[in-house]
């Protein structure tokens, strides 16, 4: 807690001297709620106030105060009175409002019953001339009149809370295409003000609130659709800026390729089938050559051997086998001893 800056300057040093004397007077009432001595000040020649530190739970930054008194020729100072302060960093309650003023604008729910202050320089008895024309015309032609009737003071400050939001200043009225008082949606409010207010009757505007002849927006009645079919928010787009290619072209140009890549595998595919025929036809080639060498030879052996046995009269029986004969397509080659008669 911080210390309050109290000047000791002008105080009888009988009445700075009384520090103990005010603890003692304070302790009798909260024994254990006294805290430090903040200082003493003068109150006058006579009395002078002494300042302790209050220490109770819900007190932060409130203050005993002690006034202790002693006249002139006085041999000792006595206590006048006590009482808990508020310090300068004391949490203490609100200023106290009165009801009435307590009620702010909003407050007013469904049921709420809110009479007007007495006096309210803001309405005026309706058979006195309140300055509006009409009004006081109606009124004396019928003789008769509202009791109490707008007077010219709450005219104006009807008028200076709506110009806000929705007068001709507002960023919305800056931007419109033309203003309220032209509009086929706005409804003149009747008496002296019908000529700068109006209430608005489009749903896409401000439905229901009190504007000003010059606010305006962009759902005014007299606005024009943009013509042509485009977006009327946005402006047409440029064709021009970008290259167009016809749908058929493109078309055209997949079928070219999608039959190129077909002739390219048709043609692979022939070549494929095309060489392993050849291949089989050249190795059975191959064998029918060593076959027909191999009956060769086997033909000339077997008359040489007839021809032997003519001149020497033995029939000699010559094993191929003895011979070195090729082996014939798909035939092993065996060696063995030759048979002879």
């Amino acid at each position: 807690m911080s210390a309050v800056s109290v000047s000791e300057s002008g105080v009888r040093p009988i009445l700075a001297d009384a520090v103990e004397l005010a603890r003692l007077a304070l302790q009798e009432l909260e024994p254990e709620a006294v805290g430090a001595h903040l200082g003493v000040t003068g109150e006058d020649e006579c009395a002078a106030t002494h300042h302790f530190e209050a220490t109770m739970p819900g007190y932060r930054g409130w203050q005993w105060a002690v006034v202790v008194a002693a006249p002139p020729q006085a041999e000792y100072a006595t206590v006048s009175e006590s009482a808990l302060l508020p310090g300068p960093d004391a949490l203490i309650a609100p200023e106290f409002l009165p009801w009435d003023q307590r009620v702010r604008p909003g407050d007013l729910a469904p049921g709420d019953l809110l009479a007007p202050p007495e006096h309210d320089p803001r309405l005026a008895p309706g058979y006195v001339a309140t300055g509006d024309p009409e009004v006081d015309e109606l009124a004396c032609q019928i003789g008769l009149g509202r009791r109490q009737v707008l007077s010219r003071e709450g005219r104006e400050e009807a008028a200076a809370r709506w110009y806000g939001e929705f007068g001709p200043d507002a960023e919305m009225a800056k931007a419109a295409p033309s203003t309220c008082g032209l509009c086929g949606f706005f409804l003149p409010l009747a008496g002296s003000l019908h000529a700068a207010f109006g209430v608005c009757g489009n749903v896409m505007g401000a439905d229901g609130h009190v504007v000003h002849a010059g606010y305006g927006c962009g759902a005014h009645s007299d606005v024009v659709i943009p013509t042509g079919a485009g977006s009327p928010r946005y402006e047409a787009y440029d064709d021009a800026a970008v290259d167009l290619i016809p749908a058929a072209e493109l078309d055209t140009a997949a079928g070219l390729g999608a039959v190129a890549e077909a002739e390219i595998t048709a043609a692979e595919t022939t070549s494929m089938d095309t060489a392993a025929p050849e291949a089989a036809n050249g190795l059975d080639v191959a064998a029918m050559t060593a076959e027909s060498v191999s009956t060769a030879a086997d033909s000339d052996v077997r008359a040489e051997a007839a021809h032997k046995d003519e001149r020497g009269g033995e029939s000699t029986k010559v094993s191929p086998a003895a011979v070195d004969i090729p082996p014939r397509s798909g035939e092993r080659a065996q060696a063995g001893p030759a048979t002879s008669r």
